[in-house]
C-alpha cells in the first residue's frame, strides 16, 4: 500500500544485479532451456521403438499398446494451456524446476513398472509435468533474448530442437533399446533432467511476476477437456475409425467445448488465454503454422520409421541414424533463417517459403517404392525436408510469442507447444487413417493380379506411405498458404507496446500521426530506438491500468524519460543508458508506486507494477461547531506516508487510492487547532463504497505579548520566551523580534508558566483560556549586563 522510493542519492550498488548476471549467462541458460525442450520432444517418440520389447517385458496386449503413447499426448496436450498460465502465476523458474523434477520422477517410475497400469500411469505424469516445463522455457527463453538478433539465433536452436527432437528420439530410442533395455528410454530422463535441474538452479534468474492474477478455473476446465476431448478423439480414429461413435462423440464434444471456451475468454477478467494473444494476426498466423508444421512432421517420423525398417530392412538404430541428415539440416537452416532472414525481412515470407519447400520434401517422398534406395530417394527428400521445417518451425515459434506482454508470456508459449502437440496428435490419427485405407484399397484392387501375399503387402504399405505423403504435402501447402495470407509482413516486434504500435504494410495508413503513440522522452519515437525498461500496470484484482503513466528518474532525482501505458496496460521506455534508475508509476485514483531498476547491456529490465486504489476515502472536518478547512496526512500501519489531500472550506474531503483491506490513519491539522488522527479501514466487502468518517479538532490556545528592560521598557530583541506545563516541562518556546514581540501558539487549556530569559531570567503565571490568546508582557532586569539599555 505505501508508496516505495528508493534513496535517489544512494550510489550504484556494486553487486551485479540477478537480471545483469542472468544476462551475462544467458548463452549457458540457452542450453539449460535446450535441454528441458529435448526432453519433452524425446518423450513423444523415444518410447516407439521400445513399445514391442515394453509390451514382451509387462506382457500386455497390441489393443493395449497406444496408450503408451496416447497417456502422454492427452495429459501433455490437454493441460498445457494451464500449465502456462501458471507459469505466469508462480514464477518461470520455479514452475520450470517444479516441472523439471516431476518430469524425471515420473520418468523414474515409468522405467521401474511392474506391469501395463504402472506404466501407463507414468506416462501420463509425463505429460502432466511436461504441461508444466514446456511453456516455462520457451518463455524463460523470450524474457532471456531480448536483443533481436541474438533471439534470432536462440530461437533458431531452440526450434531445431522442437523440430528434430522427434527424430532424435528415435535414434536414442533404437540406441537405448537394442544395447541396453527398454527402461533405459525413460531412465534416460533422469540424466538429462539432472543436468537441467543444477544448470537452472546455478544459472537461471529470479522470474517473479509483481502482480498474481486470478485463475480462471471455468477457463481451465472448459480449455483442458476439450483439448482432452480432441486428442483422445483422434487417437480413438487412429484405432476404430472415423465412422466410430466415440471417435465422433469426443471430437463434438471437443469442438464445443473449445467453442465455449473461446466465449468465455472474451468476457473472463482473468482469462487463461487472453484473446489478444491469439487476435494478433502475426501470432495466429504463426500458431497455425505450428500446427501444421506438427501434422506433417508426426506423419514424416512415423511413415518413414515403418518404411525404413520394414521395407528397407534398417535396424533401429540405423532408422534413427538416417534421420540426422534432416536433423542435420534443419539446425543449419533454423539457425540461419532466424538470425540472419528473420531480422531484416520479417517472418511472413520466410515461413511461407519453408512450408512450400517442405512440400516439395514430401512430394519427393511420394515416389519411393518397394525397391527404392535410402541415397537416392529417402536421403534428398529428408534434406529438403530439414529446410523446408527449419525455415518455418522456428519462425513460427518466435513469431508466436511476438510482442506479448510479460504477464502473458507464459499462456503465449503453452499455446505454442498446444499447437504443436494436438498438431501431432492430429497428424498421426489423420494419416493413419488415410494409410490404413489406402492399404486395404490398394490389397482389394491388386489382389488377382498379386498372388505373393509377401509382395503384396509391401506394394500396399509402400502405396499407404505415398499416400500418407501427398496429404501430407497438401497439409504443408496448406500452412504456405496461411502464412503468406494471414501473417503481417514486416519485422517482428520485440515488446507488447511495439506490437501495439505496429502498422499493417498490406493496408498502410498515410496519415498515421505520431500523436497516436505515447509519448516518451528521450527520443523513444527514433528508428533507432530501443526497448529498455518494460512491464505492465494492473490494479490488485489483475485488471490493466490503461490511464496510468510512468516516470523515470536517475540516482540524482532528474527526469530522464516518462511515457503512457498501452489499452493493455503494457508500457515501454526506449532509449537510455546504462545505468541505475527509479521507475514511478502512477494513475488517477491509485496510490504510485516506485522501484528501482538496473539497466545493463543489451536486457530489457522487466518490472511489472500493482498500484493500491480503487475505492475513495471519504469524511469531514470540523471543531465541534463549524466545518473546518484543513491539511491531511495519510499514513499507512508502518507510519509511511501514502498520501495527502485537503478539506475544502466545508470541511469535506476524498482520498482516492486505496484498497480492500488497508488500513490507514488520516491526520488532520488547521491553523488554531490541534492536530487530530482517525484510523480507517477499508472492507473487503465494501468494495469501493467505504464509509465516510470525522475528524474532530479542537482549537488551540496561546500567549503573547513583549518582552522588555525592567527600567527605560525598551523592547529586548532576541530573548527566549518558554511555556511550562503543570507537569513542569517545556511546552513550546519563542524568541521574540526586533520588537520585544513574541507569541506561542498550540496550548491547551490550563495554567502556564512563562519564562524570559535574556540577561536576569523573569516568569509570570499565565491562564490560558481555549481558543484565546492571552497577553503576557514580561520585564527583564538588566543586572550586572553593561549592555543592557
Amino acid at each position: 500500500m505505501s508508496t516505495v522510493y528508493e534513496d535517489l542519492d544512494a550510489a550504484p550498488v556494486e553487486k551485479e544485479s540477478e537480471q545483469a548476471r542472468h544476462h551475462r549467462l544467458r548463452w549457458i541458460v540457452l542450453g539449460v532451456l535446450a535441454l528441458a525442450q529435448l526432453m519433452v520432444v524425446l518423450d513423444a517418440t523415444i518410447v516407439n521403438i521400445a513399445l514391442p520389447h515394453a509390451q514382451e517385458s509387462l506382457g500386455f496386449g497390441d489393443a493395449d499398446r497406444q496408450w503408451i503413447i496416447t497417456a502422454y499426448a492427452l495429459s501433455f496436450g490437454s493441460l498445457l494451456l494451464l500449465g502456462g498460465r501458471l507459469s505466469d502465476l508462480w514464477g518461470r523458474k520455479t514452475t520450470f524446476i517444479i516441472g523439471l523434477i516431476g518430469f524425471a520422477g515420473m520418468s523414474a517410475v515409468g522405467g521401474a513398472a511392474v506391469n501395463f497400469e504402472m506404466l501407463v500411469a507414468a506416462r501420463a505424469g509425463q505429460g502432466i509435468f511436461g504441461a508444466l516445463l514446456a511453456p516455462a522455457a520457451l518463455s524463460l527463453l523470450t524474457t532471456t533474448f531480448t536483443d533481436p538478433a541474438e533471439r534470432g539465433k536462440a530461437f533458431g536452436i531452440f526450434g531445431a530442437i522442437a523440430g528434430g527432437g522427434g527424430a532424435l528420439g528415435l535414434l536414442l530410442g533404437g540406441m537405448l533399446t537394442e544395447w541396453a533395455d527398454w527402461r533405459w528410454c525413460l531412465y534416460v530422463n533422469l540424466v538429462i533432467a539432472a543436468i537441467a535441474l543444477v544448470g537452472a538452479v546455478l544459472f537461471l534468474g529470479a522470474h517473479k511476476s509483481e502482480h498474481h492474477p486470478k485463475l480462471d478455473l471455468p477457463g481451465v476446465v472448459a480449455a483442458s477437456a476439450g483439448l482432452f476431448s480432441i486428442v483422445y478423439g483422434f487417437s480413438n480414429a487412429e484405432t476404430n475409425g472415423w465412422a466410430d461413435w466415440a471417435t465422433i462423440t469426443w471430437l463434438i464434444a471437443g469442438v464445443v467445448l473449445v467453442a465455449g471456451f473461446i466465449w468465455w475468454q472474451s468476457r473472463s477478467k482473468h482469462a487463461l488465454l487472453p484473446l489478444r494473444v491469439i487476435k494478433d494476426r502475426t501470432r495466429g498466423g504463426s500458431y497455425l503454422v505450428v500446427f501444421i508444421a506438427g501434422i506433417g512432421m508426426f506423419g514424416i517420423f512415423l511413415f518413414l520409421t515403418y518404411y525404413l525398417q520394414q521395407n528397407l530392412g534398417f535396424s533401429p538404430i540405423r532408422t534413427g541414424l538416417g534421420f540426422l541428415p534432416m536433423i542435420g539440416m534443419l539446425v543449419i537452416t533454423a539457425t540461419t533463417s532466424t538470425a540472419v532472414i528473420l531480422p531484416r525481412f520479417g517472418p511472413r515470407w520466410l515461413m511461407t517459403c519453408g512450408m512450400l519447400i517442405a512440400a516439395g520434401g514430401m512430394v519427393l517422398l511420394t515416389q519411393i517404392t518397394v525397391n527404392s534406395s535410402y541415397a537416392t530417394h529417402v536421403l534428398p527428400a529428408l534434406l529438403i525436408l530439414g529446410v523446408g521445417i527449419g525455415a518455418s518451425m522456428a519462425p513460427a515459434m518466435q513469431g508466436a510469442i511476438s510482442g506479448v506482454s510479460p504477464e502473458d508470456a507464459g499462456v503465449a508459449s503453452a499455446t505454442v507447444n498446444t499447437m504443436q502437440q494436438v498438431g501431432g496428435s492430429v497428424g498421426t490419427a489423420l494419416l493413419s487413417t488415410i494409410a490404413s485405407s489406402a492399404a486395404a484399397s490398394y490389397i482389394t484392387d491388386h489382389a488377382a493380379t498379386v498372388s505373393n501375399q509377401n509382395e503384396l503387402s509391401q506394394l500396399a504399405a509402400v502405396d499407404s506411405y505415398t499416400t500418407a505423403f501427398a496429404v501430407a504435402a497438401g497439409v504443408f501447402v496448406v500452412g504456405g498458404l496461411i502464412a503468406g495470407l494471414l501473417v503481417r509482413s514486416g519485422k517482428l516486434p520485440s515488446s507488447a507496446a511495439d506490437a501495439a504500435d505496429a502498422v499493417d504494410v498490406d493496408a498502410v495508413d498515410v496519415n498515421r500521426s505520431s500523436e497516436a503513440r505515447p509519448a516518451i522522452v528521450g527520443d523513444a519515437d527514433a528508428p533507432a530506438a530501443r526497448p529498455r525498461i518494460a512491464g505492465s500496470i494492473i490494479t490488485g484484482d489483475g485488471t490493466a491500468l490503461d490511464t496510468a503513466a510512468i516516470t523515470v528518474t536517475d540516482i540524482h532525482g532528474r527526469q530522464v524519460g516518462t511515457t503512457a501505458v498501452h489499452g493493455d496496460g503494457f508500457y515501454t521506455v526506449h532509449d537510455i543508458a546504462d545505468g541505475t534508475y527509479t521507475v514511478i508509476a502512477t494513475a488517477p485514483g491509485h496510490a504510485p508506486k516506485a522501484m528501482t531498476v538496473s539497466v545493463v547491456g543489451d536486457a530489457v529490465s522487466h518490472r511489472d507494477f500493482t498500484l493500491a486504489g480503487g475505492a475513495v476515502l471519504r469524511g469531514r472536518v470540523r471543531d465541534g461547531h463549524r466545518a473546518l478547512g484543513a491539511d491531511l496526512i495519510v499514513t499507512d500501519q508502518s507510519g509511511a506516508v501514502v498520501t495527502r489531500a485537503h478539506a475544502d472550506a466545508d470541511g469535506h474531503f476524498a482520498i482516492p487510492g486505496l484498497s480492500a483491506g488497508d488500513t490507514v490513519a488520516v491526520t488532520a491539522s488547521a491553523p488554531g487547532y490541534q492536530p487530530a488522527s482517525q484510523l480507517a479501514t477499508i472492507d473487503a466487502a465494501a468494495g469501493r463504497r467505504v464509509e465516510p468518517i470525522e475528524i474532530l479538532l479542537a482549537p488551540t490556545s496561546g500567549i503573547e505579548g513583549a518582552v522588555r528592560a525592567a527600567h527605560s521598557g525598551t523592547p529586548l530583541q532576541g530573548a527566549t520566551v518558554s511555556a511550562i506545563g503543570p507537569d513542569q516541562t517545556i511546552v513550546a518556546s519563542a524568541t521574540t523580534d526586533a520588537d520585544g514581540r513574541y507569541r506561542i501558539d498550540g496550548l491547551t487549556d490550563g495554567q502556564f508558566t512563562v519564562v524570559a530569559n535574556l540577561y536576569e531570567p523573569a516568569a509570570i503565571q499565565v491562564e490560558v483560556v481555549a481558543g484565546q490568546h492571552n497577553t503576557a508582557d514580561i520585564g527583564l532586569a538588566s543586572g550586572k549586563n553593561p549592555a543592557v539599555p
